[in-house]
Formats: structure tokens, sequence, C-alpha cells
């Protein structure tokens, strides 16, 4: 799934390419596009894009009165629609704009077409108020940002609930834009086992913490600028994440990893557990 690095970078290349067009129509390939029943997108007809920006992992085309959010899920794309076909492959909404006319005589219909590719169809779109855009769902069960987040920020969090910090990374009520690679990368970079509890880990793990996650989302945004599309998981760099059975990079261990049924949890024990192999099964006692 598309984390903060991906989908700010998409975000700043569609500003770049869509901002000021004025929408014309939004149109849902199925029921399941349109995750809002009230205000109706066509509140936002006739009215230019002011913005395209991101909060989490949610993608925001931002007008007035309203505002589109779209969140990707695993397979979901939104990507310049030059065929504008009727029924596009995977497709599941479109945003159509004003056509523009070029210098050299050419029109430019280019619009912006939702994709998602599989059978989950769970990528959708919500329409809210730009007013009450933060305080209003799907945004409003983000926590905070975790680009930025500071040590103390973070050492509050940690201390206001108990969890193991790999899966408090990847909920996006206690800090928003970070998922599976990432966790895997911060966990590394912080040289911290991916169980240990954010109680355990308290101020001092806070401020490694912190220092991890400002660096693995700086690496992985500075990739993402360099591309001209948004990535596949497989294509972004990473020191452990799905890289079992690999070299360590740091201290050249072998990266070990423990599966869960929907992710799995990569790891290096010299780089983050003493040396201790976490035990690869659901119910073992972990390494704390």
């Amino acid at each position: 799934m598309p984390e903060m690095p991906e989908v700010e970078a998409h975000a700043e290349r569609l500003h770049r390419q869509f901002a000021g067009r004025v929408l014309t129509k939004f149109t849902p390939f199925n029921f399941t596009a349109l995750k809002t029943a009230v205000p109706a997108p066509e509140a936002a007809y006739g009215l230019p894009l002011l913005s395209v920006g991101r909060r989490g992992k949610y993608l925001i085309l931002l007008f007035e009165p309203i505002s589109f959010v779209i969140h990707l899920m695993q397979g979901g794309r939104l990507l310049a629609d030059t065929k504008l076909s009727a029924k596009p492959r995977g497709g599941q909404a479109r945003f159509i704009f004003e056509p523009i006319e070029l210098g050299d005589g050419g029109i430019d219909e280019t619009a912006l077409l939702l994709t998602e590719q599989g059978k989950e169809r769970r990528a959708g779109v919500w329409c809210v108020p730009s007013a009450d855009l933060e305080a209003t769902l799907p945004l409003a069960k983000l926590g905070p940002e975790a680009a930025g987040i500071d040590s103390v920020d973070l050492a509050e969090l940690f201390a206001a609930k108990s969890m193991r910090v790999h899966g408090f990374l990847r909920h996006q009520g206690m800090v928003a834009g970070i998922g599976r690679r990432l966790s895997n990368e911060i966990c590394h970079a912080a040289q911290i086992s991916p169980f240990a509890t954010t109680k355990q880990l308290g101020a001092d793990g806070a401020t490694k913490v912190a220092a991890a996650i400002d660096h693995c989302l700086a690496d992985g945004l500075a990739y993402e600028r360099t591309r001209q599309d948004m990535s596949s998981s497989k294509d972004r760099p990473s020191a452990v994440h799905n890289r079992a059975g690999e070299v360590c990079p740091v201290c050249s261990d072998t990266v070990r990893d423990v599966e869960y049924s929907s992710y799995t949890v990569n790891y290096c024990p010299t780089c983050q557990t003493g040396g201790k192999v976490l035990a690869d099964n659901t119910t073992s006692k972990f390494l704390k």
C-alpha cells in the first residue's frame, strides 16, 4: 500500500499538472467508489482545483466548498487519463475537467482516473466539506502526521497507549502515513525490536524512533521525487523490508521475518534483537 512518501510525491506531481483546472464532472464507475452521499460531487462543478494535497495515506483534491478525499488502498492509483475510455480497465471513478487550449492549437482534455487492480475494490472517494476537512471522516480518525513528529510528542503517544511498536507505527490513529514497509524500516533504523512495547521504549526510545521516522520518510520521499509515476512496492528502497534471507546492509547478518496472515515483519537480529531470532508464529512469546 502506498505510504507517506509515495502519496506525497504523487500529490506534488498531480498538483503541478492539474491545479487550476475546472471540474465539469465526477463519474463513479461502480457503487462502491463513492463512499459518501452528501455533500454531492456536483457542488464542485464549474470550480477550479485549488490544490492536490495529502493527509496520512489519503490524497486530497481541494475545491471550495467541497473536497474529494481519496484512498488508494493496496492496488489503487490516481492517474492522468488521456484515453477517456468508456470502460477503463480497473476504473473506479473519473474526474473530468474543462478542456484547455494549448499553444500549438491543440486541446488538453486530460482527466483524472482512479483505478484499482484486483477484486477487492476498496479504493474510494469521500466527498466532504472543505471547511471541516480534518473533522470529517475519514480524516477525523487519523493521528498526527508521522512526517515532522518530534520526540516529545511521540513520547507522549508512547506513554498514552502501550502496544508493540511495529503495530503502533502502522496504526493510523496513532501516527498517520506509515505502513508495513516503513514500520520495518523505521524499527531497523532505530535499532529496536519490532515487538518492543512503546511503554518499555519510553522517552529514550521515542527519541530513536522519531529520528528513524525522519530518516526513513526523507529517504523514501527523495526516491519518489525522482520518478514520473508512483513506484510499486518492489521498487521502493529498503534495508530489511521484503529482504528475508538477504544480508543486512548495516551488519551483514541475515535478515529474518515473522509472518502473519496479512503482513510480514522483517528485522535484523544483530541490529535489533541482540542477536536473538524471533519465533515465526503468532502464539510464541516474542522478545520485548
